[in-house]
């Protein structure tokens, strides 16, 4: 199969376009709000976008996606492709070319074993990996060179981009994570704090889920970027605050993730002191319905997990019946405007991907009841919530702090009293609820709530890595350290081997239907993952900061190497 050119972006060494500055480091401090505090700089310890996206600022991939999904060289020569000889003929393997004289910001030599050491860091069985989905169905990484890495797989690959692609599987420096590998990752402190990398930037303070500190990468590849000397990434507050401090104040140059309702969003720009950069892709909103049991009646170690069944969410009515309780036109009116648009769909782009599965759009509260009656829940006593078996029908629906997320949250949990289910609400600090800390009941991993809501997304623009976090060997639990990006804990031999088959598929129009397929099989099939909007990354980007190019297929700050102050 001929790889798309669309797929594969430029064939030479990546290089961001020109920035409109002089010298590096010539611009002096920018300064970046991510109220979503970072815990980390290392994205295989954590699922958080926060984490990933401030960690790719130090730690880069092979190669990354542009702002129109393309995939383009990074620490690499070209993007191997069966045309170049770099995809194998019968794509088993691919073989990447490394840049030459490419190195980490200690000065020393990125070799392919670095590669080859981080895919035995994020596949270590005795460690958990929060993007095991990335390395899926890798049989070898072999070194025949120091500039050289052959992955090989275990069969067929006619998507082989998968590994060490894109801001959530960046290369790890082997003699820095040596010591870390398996159950030893998440000790590792200064290593999963302050990385050696081959980014723009070097960390040189950081305070868990407060701020990092960083500084030009004096030994970065290119001798004129960046512009700024330093980047003050600060945490806390909430979209509403991180929105004002760009377009208000101007107290920060860039604020990531502003999700704030379109009044608000009207009334800032007013101000003329920024603008609010906005990109459809990926990015989805999204219930996901716990397929085991959080009850604190059960041991910390046991709460769930695949051990113990939910005892009311394993009845596909009963999630069948939570969605359709739910207006999602009224929820993107209210906290998105222009910026959101209604979804059933865990994939809802590229088009050729996206399922044609309309049917949650319109509420059915009626329908919700009656499938409610079907599964056995009545009102026996008259008090306005359901009963079954002597018990009440009550939820705990969590998520994290956003001015948006508790709008949501207030309208569904209407909706589902009007159901008659009884709803306790839950928000976490997003710093705990997106941290991936093993000793957290807080965050998103561990999942201790009936329903959870957050939004997702995925690199690039194949799915496949994304549609396989929902294998059954990637559910999170205190196995591995609760690292795993199946959340929900879903598990359907079927739905392996519908993914199998996708892996193992090239011709395009059979590949679209299979991610069809799965995405309906979460989704309207069995409704375990119940998208709500179809998100635009939304974020503030001050008029005094230039060079900014929105991505919604990566990291937002995948070009920050290139942002300048606007003289």
């Amino acid at each position: 199969m001929k790889l798309k050119a669309a797929l594969l972006g430029a064939a030479a060494a990546f290089a961001l376009a020109p920035a409109a500055h002089a010298e590096r480091g010539s611009d002096g401090e920018l300064k970046i709000l991510y109220y979503q505090a970072v815990s980390t700089m290392n994205a295989y310890l954590s699922s958080g976008t926060k984490d990933v996206e401030v960690g790719s600022l130090v730690l880069e991939p092979l190669a990354s996606f542009d702002q129109d999904g393309n995939l383009v060289p990074r620490l690499v020569k070209e993007i191997p492709t069966l045309e170049n000889g770099g995809v194998a003929a019968d794509q088993t393997s691919i073989t990447w070319k490394l840049l030459d004289g490419l190195v980490w910001s200690d000065g020393t030599p990125v070799t392919s074993e670095d590669v080859k050491f981080t895919w035995e860091y994020c596949t270590h069985p005795d460690g958990g990996c929060a993007q095991g989905a990335k390395y899926e169905g890798i049989k070898s990484v072999e070194t025949p060179d120091a500039q050289t890495v052959v992955v090989t797989f275990e069969a067929p690959k006619p998507y082989p981009y998968q590994p060490f692609t894109g801001a959530t599987a960046p290369i790890l420096q082997k003699a820095q994570f040596a010591a870390c590998l398996g159950a030893a990752a998440a000790s590792c402190t200064d290593p999963n704090t302050k990385p050696i990398g081959t980014g723009p930037f070097v960390v040189t303070d950081f305070k868990v889920n407060d701020v990092v500190i960083l500084a030009a990468n004096d030994k970065f590849r290119d001798p004129a970027k960046p512009a700024f000397a330093t980047v003050t990434v600060k945490g806390g507050g909430d979209a509403l605050a991180a929105a004002s401090s760009v377009m208000e104040t101007g107290e920060f140059d860039y604020a990531w993730n502003t999700q704030i309702n379109p009044e608000q969003q009207t009334q800032m720009e007013a101000g003329g002191k920024g603008k609010f950069v906005n990109a459809f892709g990926t990015l989805v909103e999204l219930i996901e319905m716990n397929m085991t049991d959080p009850s604190p009646a059960l041991p910390e170690g046991e709460r769930s997990t695949t051990k113990h069944p939910h005892p009311v969410l394993s009845d596909i009515k009963v999630r069948q019946a939570l969605s359709m309780a739910i207006d999602r036109q009224a929820l993107v009116d209210i906290g998105y405007g222009g910026a959101g648009r209604p979804t059933c769909n865990l994939v809802p782009a590229p088009a050729v991907y996206a399922s044609d599965n309309t049917g949650c759009l319109k509420q059915d509260m009626e329908g919700a009841k009656a499938l409610m009656a079907e599964a056995g829940w009545t009102d026996s006593d008259g008090d306005g919530i359901l009963d079954k078996d002597g018990k009440k029908l009550s939820m705990l629906y969590q998520t994290s702090v956003n001015p948006v997320r508790q709008d949501f949250q207030a309208l569904i949990k209407g909706w589902w009293n009007e159901l008659g289910v009884e709803v306790e609400l839950k928000s976490i600090d997003p710093g705990v609820y997106f941290g991936g800390d093993a000793g957290s009941p807080d965050t998103f991993q561990k999942f201790y709530a009936d329903v959870e809501m957050y939004a997702n997304n995925f690199d690039g623009t194949d799915p496949e890595p994304y549609l396989s976090q929902y294998l059954c060997d990637k559910i999170p639990g205190p196995d591995n350290q609760w690292q795993g990006e199946n959340i929900n804990r879903f598990c359907d031999p079927a739905y392996d081997a519908a993914l199998k088959e996708l892996s193992a598929t090239g011709e395009p129009t059979k590949r679209a239907e299979l991610v069809k397929k799965l995405n309906d099989m979460l989704t309207k099939d069995s409704m375990v993952v119940v998208p709500l909007v179809d998100r635009g990354r939304f974020s503030a980007q001050s008029n005094a900061l230039g060079g900014v190019i929105m991505n919604s297929w990566d990291s937002e700050l995948w070009n920050a190497a290139d942002w300048y102050r606007v003289k």
